[in-house]
């Protein structure tokens, strides 16, 4: 059964239990599904293509808007709201919808350009009438439900094609692991065109039939009031906001007592910010990993076996192997290589782009480009990615190292490494680091901090300081931007 299938019904045999509380209002199950039924129709009426743009914040009216979608046997795409304009036309182009929902809101920063065909505001054509009546499509596990644009940190963005087995079989695997149930209530802020946002956090509670609580914008103290009035038990985010809630000092231990778990996925989780959690706030973040291509969850360390810097084992049905990246050969037990994933959640393929699919699959197995390892217990620990190795001398090197190191002084927030070319070594290494609030620290005590933990070559032969790292609207850091930044003489070095 498809998840908009499953949503449905529990929509109707549960109208009255509450479903969505978002910034503007409360949704109870038969409110979500008078919406999207309602958005139904203003699509029908409009749109003559088989993919659908969704243009809208993290709120009730997103869900509404792919449950529309697929009761019309469409193809969603999740758009970022966070993109300029032009950035925004090649992903609707490359997609080729003729029509967008979205908010007045966000209809004001597009401007006055249009961008598509049907450029529809939500509280302008929603049907004031009531909804038309329609069986809604049953798709074949192999039929197209989404595109979902990867973040595009290096060269255009690719559509990732997730089917409705894709997404069915992620949920379920997720649930066999982790076992939520109707009295969980899920809080979170990621964006809903992200995988992340989009399965765990919008998709997952509505199947499961739990109460799922959203905030278009992540303050740090609004976060935490929103988590002690709704008794939140479920707290979905990225590194780089536990980081921020863990420098905020208003926030109490009290306040998020009632979480049972707190959830990290999209970039590495700092271990200083684990261990900060765990000594201020009694919790445990139960770190995860996955892939926009693997729908996305394939591995997900639950709090009773947590272990230093492990992101889990692999969810059920999912396959792991480690391999040499140049041959694609096992490599030896608790070896590093590059993951490879193969499951009923991998991707269909980049959209209309055959020869970059075929290029990242090894027979059934997707190549993730990570680089990692497994122990004895089937536990992942991803330690670097491919395409940022480093190679300094001869000897390969992942930033991550560097970066956990950095990330373990007190000054630092966040740090990210990266290659500068030597004539004479062929890269070094330069760090770039983000301070926590209120701290002062001197490149040059974090170089000698380096050296106290870090082979001589391993030590970053700059670092620079900047007020905040660049990042994308997941949280990721831009890379490509501190690559380029990097080639600049240095602040400080190393002899």
């Amino acid at each position: 059964m498809s998840v908009h299938w499953s949503i449905i019904q529990r929509c109707l045999r549960h109208p009255l239990e509450p479903a969505i509380i978002d910034d503007r209002r409360a949704y109870r199950r038969f409110e979500v599904l008078a919406g999207a039924y309602a958005m139904a129709d203003v699509i029908a009426s409009r749109c003559n293509t088989p993919t659908v743009g969704v243009l809208l914040p993290t709120s009730g009216a997103f869900p509404m808007a792919a449950l529309a979608v697929w009761i019309l046997g469409k193809t969603l795409v999740p758009l970022n709201y966070l993109l300029k304009p032009d950035e925004l036309q090649f992903v609707i182009d490359d997609c080729g919808t003729d029509t967008i929902l979205t908010t007045d809101l966000l209809l004001e920063k597009l401007g006055t350009e249009p961008l598509v065909k049907n450029l529809l505001s939500l509280e302008k054509h929603l049907s004031r009438g009531f909804p038309e009546p329609r069986l809604p499509a049953r798709p074949a596990e192999d039929e197209l439900a989404t595109i979902l644009y990867t973040s595009g940190t290096s060269g255009k963005p690719k559509g990732v094609m997730l089917t409705h087995g894709n997404l069915t079989s992620n949920i379920r695997q997720i649930q066999k692991h982790v076992s939520f149930t109707g009295h969980d209530v899920f809080l979170g802020v990621l964006p809903q065109f992200h995988s992340f946002g989009l399965t765990v956090l919008t998709l997952l509670p509505l199947t499961v039939g739990c109460r799922v609580v959203y905030s278009a914008r992540f303050v740090p103290h609004r976060i935490s009031r929103l988590i002690e009035q709704h008794h939140a038990t479920v707290l979905v985010a990225i590194p780089s906001m536990y980081g921020a809630m863990l420098q905020a000092k208003s926030i109490t231990r009290e306040q998020l007592s009632s979480l049972e778990f707190v959830v990290s996925g999209a970039e590495p989780l700092p271990l200083a910010v684990q261990e900060g959690f765990v000594k201020r706030f009694g919790i445990s973040i139960s770190e995860g990993y996955g892939l926009t291509e693997t729908s996305p969850v394939t591995n997900w360390c639950r709090p009773c076996e947590w272990r230093r810097g492990s992101v889990g084992p692999a969810v059920p049905g999912v396959e792991i192997k480690i391999v040499d990246p140049e041959s694609l050969e096992p490599v030896s037990s608790g070896s590093d290589g590059e993951v490879l994933i193969a499951g009923p959640n991998v991707m269909q393929g980049y959209f209309q782009r055959d020869d970059e699919t075929s290029r990242v699959f090894a027979n059934r197995f997707f190549r993730t480009g990570d680089i990692g390892r497994v122990d004895t217990d089937g536990h992942l620990y991803i330690t670097g990615r491919l395409k940022e190795m480093l190679i300094i001398g001869g000897e390969n090197v992942f930033p991550r190292e560097i970066e956990e190191v950095l990330n373990d002084h007190a000054a630092v927030s966040a740090s990210a490494v990266v290659g500068k070319k030597d004539p004479v070594r062929g890269e070094v290494p330069v760090a770039f680091v983000e301070l926590v609030e209120d701290s002062t620290v001197n490149p040059r005590d974090l170089i000698v901090w380096c050296t106290q933990s870090l082979a001589g070559y391993k030590v970053p032969k700059d670092i620079q300081i900047m007020t905040e790292l660049p990042r994308n609207p997941t949280g990721k850091i831009l890379r490509r931007e501190l690559v380029n930044l990097a080639q600049q003489p240095a602040q400080v070095t190393t002899q």
